[in-house]
């Protein structure tokens, strides 16, 4: 279906860069979802979040394919949303179409490069925000924002049609506000994609340096209140990831977007990311290729003896907007860019925390239904384990835990 809704092309917009009128019939009924203004809608023009891409676009012909779900159901498109300049920064800033206002805690960061979808989530305004995951960018709105994100198997939702930022490591992906909505988005992308029957039950904890001791407790606590069987593991080629993801992401920016260089329009920041792409050769990322090959065999490996790995998504409260410059926001995201596999970010219970941290859970090729399985079963656990201390507490049998027993 052509989209020929009347839209409106705001520059000062903190969340929507385009928004399109409700349909006439039974709005209340259908799923509102936001598309990520990364995401061709036929009709329309994909500004990517750049002036220089805006300035130069023509209306979409047609929709990009991972859309085609969402039209079949019959879902209503609110809008397209903001998001970081050609979805380079993880932070959700963008200084022309404006930074959206996290709502649980609008003096920190909404996350990026999707922070307009989430936010949309977050605040009520859509049910379901699609947005693209390169190094983080699903799950880091997410996990700012307190609701669900879900990082697809690269190559399993189509980007044609989705602007690329790093084509061999671009995904599409839902969030929502909880696990079921996440579902819904899955079978949006993907009709006939299911739930997996059982959830994990063998979890491989991971525990990288440099994250707060106080969102690891949290994490080990929910783990122990859902009850799984948790095992420590280590991924020793951890750190090696972070230098091949670097120059595989500014080596296809440079090659996808080159024309972009010291254009009017584009701002600093992705000119000095376009600049060192530009300075990086074929052999520098033939050799990045090697070590993503490596890197994919011992995640794999992994993944043979533990169903799914867990870890946080931040390594602490999202940071402060006046203050987010030096914050390692892709530190426990973006390595799972490179292997290719799927990993979902939910919000556990964290007393205290002025965001409620994120367990992140990664698991197989192809097994977003497992994660979802998982992460079902993880929140059902944790809303009746908070049920529990509520009534306990309320008739006066115990006092309320500062985290779940």
């Amino acid at each position: 279906m052509v989209v020929r809704r009347r839209a409106s092309y705001v520059r000062r917009v903190s969340i929507w860069i385009t928004r399109f009128d409700p349909p006439a019939a039974n709005p209340s009924g259908l799923v509102r979802v936001a598309v990520k203004d990364a995401i061709d809608m036929a009709g329309v023009i994909t500004t990517a979040g750049c002036v220089a891409v805006r300035d130069r676009a023509t209306l979409a012909a047609s929709d990009a394919r991972c859309l085609a779900g969402v039209r079949s159901a019959g879902a209503y498109i609110v809008g397209k949303t903001t998001l970081t300049e050609l979805c380079v920064s993880p932070a959700g800033d963008n200084a022309t179409f404006g930074t959206p206002v996290n709502p649980v805690a609008p003096d920190r960061i909404p996350g990026g490069s999707s922070s307009g979808s989430a936010v949309a989530v977050a605040n009520g305004e859509a049910d379901i925000g699609l947005g693209t995951d390169t190094g983080g960018s699903v799950r880091i709105p997410a996990a700012c924002c307190a609701i669900v994100g879900l990082k697809t198997t690269w190559g399993r939702v189509p980007t044609e049609g989705v602007w690329p930022l790093a084509p061999s490591l671009d995904t599409v992906g839902p969030m929502a506000r909880d696990v079921a909505g996440v579902v819904t988005g899955m079978r949006l992308l993907e009709p006939d994609w299911t739930v997996a029957s059982r959830p994990a039950r063998r979890v491989g904890r991971l525990r990288i340096d440099g994250v707060d001791p106080a969102v690891e407790e949290v994490v080990d606590a929910a783990l122990h209140a859902v009850g799984l069987t948790v095992r420590e593991v280590r991924l020793p080629g951890w750190e090696q990831t972070y230098d091949a993801l670097d120059t595989i992401i500014l080596g296809e920016l440079w090659r996808a977007h080159h024309s972009l260089l010291d254009a009017d329009g584009v701002g600093e920041f992705v000119s000095g990311g376009l600049c060192a792409g530009r300075d990086i050769t074929e052999q520098q990322l033939a050799e990045a290729m090697v070590t993503r090959a490596a890197w994919q065999a011992e995640v794999a490996a992994a993944l043979d003896e533990v169903d799914v790995l867990a870890l946080p998504t931040l390594v602490a409260s999202p940071p402060l907007l006046t203050a987010f410059a030096g914050f390692p926001l892709t530190r426990l995201t973006a390595p799972f860019n490179l292997a290719g596999v799927p990993a979902i970010s939910m919000p556990i219970p964290s007393p205290d925390f002025p965001v409620p941290a994120s367990l992140q859970l990664v698991g197989p090729m192809y097994g977003e239904g497992l994660l979802c399985a998982t992460g079902l079963a993880i929140e059902s656990a944790l809303n009746n384990s908070e049920t529990r201390i509520r009534r306990q507490s309320r008739y006066g049998h115990s006092e309320a835990p500062t985290t779940i027993p």
